[in-house]
């Protein structure tokens, strides 16, 4: 069948389907390199940083996955390794991209009681 004679509404279906498998597929290499890269202390740590902020684990996981395709992991990642890492990605200008938060507490000031005498 030639592509000319499907509708464009069905290629579209099939092309976005394409995407999603693929998006999926490389989604699941991803996590199964993270298993054979981490072991579960630093799995553990680093799901918790995506919970907080996944565009830091995203980073993270990408700093790995290069390390590891470059040879300059020798074993798995240890937490105690991976908390070195971020503390290098910290002073290597981390803190420049991060926001800072202040919380500032305003107290009520309630009424005196010898106010309402009566």
């Amino acid at each position: 069948m030639d592509l000319s004679q499907i509708p464009d509404g069905a290629q579209g279906g099939q092309n976005a389907e394409e995407e999603e498998a693929k998006r999926a597929q490389e989604e699941q290499m991803r996590r199964d390199m993270m298993a054979t890269v981490l072991d579960s202390g630093a799995r553990e740590r680093l799901s918790r940083i995506s919970l907080v902020s996944p565009e830091r684990s995203r980073q993270i996981e990408m700093i790995l996955l290069r390390m590891a395709q470059s040879g300059q992991l020798r074993g798995r990642v240890s937490e105690n390794q991976l908390i070195e890492l971020l503390d290098q990605m910290e002073s290597a200008g981390g803190k420049t991209t991060t926001k800072q938060s202040k919380i500032v507490f305003q107290r009520r000031k309630d009424f005196d009681d010898d106010d309402f005498d009566i």
